[in-house]
Parts: structure tokens; C-alpha cells; sequence
């Protein structure tokens, strides 16, 4: 297997933790049942060379045979592949649960709960006055043809002024407008990316970030959390290794995990851009609907482009988007776009300049909504599903759940057959990893909220889990 990325024997050793815990039998067990788990949450990387026997029996401070025997483990399973005299490799089995086939729902699709997307609904009020003064503004630009490649001044302008606001200093030429941060990610693959370039991303990510990365016939690299965050020793290893064309993160309550990046983790991913002459794309979407605590000033540097969106603080379907990056990318960006699409919508662009300078007041009403939603959602699982965990994000849209066993395919399929639309955790990675793993989303009213778990639980029982039912389960029957 062709392949320069590899964890060493101490930062593996970090990895684990304490691998002795839990009912195994026998030491080799116990760290062959660790490193499995590793693997399948993706903090150790497929085709990932791990340390040879001696290296990790010299770092754990056991014998080369307990290694021996858990690396052997693990080739019977799947989960390694060596060559001799070559190495020894991270992998999944050949087989697992498949999605595949018709599966009947039992209930009608206007009565199944979504959620597979975390999108709030709309702030009506504050959408309906930006809609007509919208209406009212569109008369002066009728006589004109309508296309603005980089977006309508004003906006520019409005989101500009926001990011200045919020601790980078922004002018209207660094701004670009786009149909949504999607738009804006595609936009950079499509100007700075090769077909055959490599990407770097965290692991887990966003879905369609790294759909789009394989639209563009670029490679996605993935680089796994920590249990705090960032594995900010591994992101550089694999930069120094993999040399990427750009870097893809989410640093403000991250799309599944809800982490956060701290300004020390912020300056340093800055240094290390500057060092290896990395673009780094920073997806700010959800950055200002913090729940706990203001997040860091934006991510900024003549290697970044940042990317946002309407769409999780006003509305999704408000399909406005932008990009922040230095002047001369900005131009470089809007000349690449005419192959994609001229121009975003004039309405649109005028409903989002009336709502951004509005940002703070919009999203302190999103924030007492979705902070009751989160508490409701934790203390509904708590009551249904007490072996489900949680993580605890501080802001964000939804909670990662380690469902403390691998499997989240078949819990998806079940959830849809009980009316609940979920996003399994293998839709946040690459070749399978995360199956012990759902996000969900708490932008629901506390009914649907309810009903959701409720559904959730009936699922899991379907599928053998074991569920509290001192109230009777509002599934399907």
C-alpha cells in the first residue's frame, strides 16, 4: 500500500489512554479492542501506517508479544494489513451493514421527522420586513441587467463591516458574494484545485464539503480529532507528508463534533499555513450562534479564505452565501465563476443587506431558542436513551452521539421506518468510519423534539437496544 502518512508510537500511545480499562481478558485483548475503536471513530486514519511492534511495545512499556498478538487480532478482523517488509496499515473489514435494498417506512413522508439536516426554521418577523424593504429597494436596479459577479456593493459592504466587527479588519474588495458557503467552497476548489490534488480535512466533517472535493476530482485527506479538539501534531504531519492544494476546516462549532477551536489553536493553524504555504478554507457558517461563550476572533491571513452563509442564521432558504479572502483572490475567485454561474439572485442579495447588519439582534433570539432546544433534546435522551452519550457542544445546531456500539447505518434504517430521517455517522467520513455515531440536530419546537426521541428509542429497540419505558414510546406501532 502506497502511503507516507503514519502515527508514531508515542502519539499513539496518547491516542489510547488508558487502553487496560474495561472487561477484556487479557492485555493483547485490551489493546486490540482500543485500537479497533481508533479505527472505526476515524481518530486513527484508514491506510494509516501504525508503529511497528517493538516501537509501540518500547511506548506502552509492555511486550513486543502483547503487540504481536493485537496486531494479529486486528489482521484476523480487518481492521490492519501488512506487507512484509513493509509496514503495517490501518483498514476496515470488507463487510458491514449495507443500506442497500428497499426498506419499508412505516409511516407517510409528510409525518417523518427530519433530522438529517441541522437548519433552524426562519425568524419570521425579522424575514418578512427584510423581504418588503427587499421589494421596495429592487426598483433601482430593474433598468440595469441584473449580473454582478462579485456581489451587490451594499452587501459587500454589510459583510465586510461584520467581520470588522467581530475582530478582523475587512474592506468591501475582500468580500465576495455567492448562492451559499457550499457555493463559495466549490467556487475555491474550482479556481485554486487540480483534479488530482490532495485536501485536507477533518475527520469527521461536513458531507458536502467532501462531496464537493470528489466533484472536483480532488482527493479528500482526512486528519482525525483529538478527544479535546484539534490534532493540531497530526494536521501538520500530514501537510509535511500529503503537501495538500488547500486545507478545509471548521473551526467554530465544528460540523458534527460541536467542537471549538481556541485562539492558541487559531494562531498556531494560522503559522502553520505561512510555514507550508497551505490555503486553508475556514467555514465560519454557524460561527456567531455561540450558546456558552463568545467564540475567537475569525481565522484571517493572506493563506485563508473564509467562507458563511445566511443560511443557519436567517434562513436555508435564503440561498446567500460569501467569501472573505485578500483582494487579489477575491478578483482571482469572482473571474473563475462566469464557468459556474454568473451572478446570485438581486432579491436575495437585498434581503440578506437589510438582515446582516442585523446579525447581533437575530442571533440573540436564535440563542435563547436553540439553548432551550439543547437542554430539551439532552434531557429527552437522558430519559429514553441513558446509554446514549452525548457530546457537549457550546454552540452549534446539534449534538455527535456515541451510540456505544457500531451501529449507526442500521439505527438510520430503522429510524426511517419508525419516522425519524437521521444522519448516520458515516456520512461525516470516508470509507465507513463512525459507525458508532449519529448526529442530531436539536432545530426542532420541543413536540417534534419529543417525538423524534421518542421515535429514536422505538428504533433502537427494533434493533435490540435497550430503552427506559416508564412513558409509553410515541413511535410507530
Amino acid at each position: 500500500m502506497n502511503t507516507d502518512r503514519r502515527v508514531n508510537g508515542l502519539h499513539l500511545v496518547r491516542l489510547l489512554g488508558d487502553w487496560r480499562s474495561g472487561a477484556v481478558p487479557t492485555a493483547y485483548a485490551g489493546l486490540a479492542s482500543r485500537l479497533r475503536l481508533l479505527i472505526l471513530d476515524g481518530r486513527v486514519p484508514l491506510h494509516t501506517r501504525v508503529p511497528a511492534e517493538r516501537e509501540l511495545a518500547d511506548a506502552l512499556g509492555v511486550s513486543r508479544t502483547t503487540v504481536a498478538a493485537a496486531y494479529e487480532r486486528l489482521r484476523e478482523d480487518g481492521f490492519l494489513h501488512s506487507r512484509r517488509g513493509a509496514g503495517t496499515w490501518t483498514d476496515l473489514p470488507s463487510t458491514g451493514v449495507s443500506a442497500a435494498g428497499p426498506v419499508a417506512t412505516l409511516v407517510d413522508d409528510d409525518d417523518l421527522i427530519d433530522l438529517a439536516h441541522a437548519a433552524p426554521p426562519a425568524p419570521a418577523e425579522w424575514l418578512h420586513a427584510a423581504a418588503e424593504c427587499a421589494i421596495t429597494q429592487l426598483t433601482r436596479y430593474l433598468p440595469t441587467h441584473g449580473y454582478d459577479p462579485l456581489g451587490l456593493s451594499a452587501l459587500r459592504s454589510a459583510v465586510a463591516d461584520r467581520y470588522t466587527a467581530r475582530g478582523a479588519t475587512t474592506t468591501p474588495d475582500q468580500v465576495l458574494v455567492t448562492a451559499g458557503a457550499q457555493h463559495a467552497f466549490a467556487l475555491t476548489l474550482r479556481a485554486l484545485a487540480s483534479p488530482g490534488d490532495r485536501i485536507v480535512v477533518e475527520h469527521p466533517t461536513y458531507p458536502n464539503a467532501l462531496e464537493a472535493v470528489r466533484r472536483a476530482g480532488c482527493r479528500p485527506v482526512p486528519v482525525p480529532f483529538g478527544p479535546d479538539g484539534w490534532d493540531l501534531e497530526m494536521l501538520a504531519a500530514t501537510i509535511r507528508h500529503t503537501a495538500p492544494r488547500l486545507a478545509y476546516l471548521v473551526p467554530d462549532f465544528q460540523n458534527p463534533t460541536g467542537f471549538c477551536m481556541s485562539a492558541e489553536d487559531r494562531a498556531s493553524l494560522v503559522a502553520l499555513a505561512a510555514r507550508t504555504g497551505t490555503t486553508l478554507v475556514i467555514d465560519e457558517t454557524v460561527a456567531e450562534l455561540w450558546l456558552d461563550r463568545p467564540t475567537p476572533p475569525p481565522v484571517s491571513s493572506e493563506l485563508v479564505v473564509t467562507t458563511g452563509s445566511a443560511s443557519k442564521m436567517f434562513w436555508g432558504g435564503l440561498r446567500v452565501g460569501w467569501l472573505r479572502a485578500s483582494p487579489t483572490m477575491v478578483r482571482r475567485l469572482g473571474a473563475a465563476r462566469a464557468s459556474m454561474d454568473l451572478a446570485s439572485p438581486i432579491l436575495e442579495q437585498l434581503i440578506a443587506t437589510d438582515l446582516v447588519p442585523r446579525t447581533v439582534e437575530i442571533a440573540e433570539d436564535r440563542r435563547e431558542w436553540l439553548r432551550s432546544s439543547r437542554a430539551r433534546m439532552h434531557e429527552r435522551l437522558a430519559l429514553r436513551l441513558p446509554s446514549w452519550k452525548p457530546n457537549a457542544p457550546t454552540g452549534g445546531l446539534g449534538f455527535w452521539v456515541d451510540l456505544g456500539a457500531p451501529i449507526a447505518s442500521a439505527l438510520a434504517i430503522s429510524a426511517e421506518r419508525h419516522g425519524v430521517a437521521l444522519a448516520a455517522g458515516p456520512r461525516f467520513g470516508l470509507d465507513g468510519a463512525f459507525e458508532r455515531f449519529v448526529r442530531l440536530p436539536y432545530t426542532l419546537d420541543a413536540e417534534a423534539l419529543d417525538l423524534a426521541v421518542d421515535r429514536l428509542a422505538a428504533a433502537y429497540l427494533a434493533l435490540g437496544g435497550e430503552v427506559l419505558d416508564d412513558l409509553p414510546l410515541r413511535g410507530v406501532t
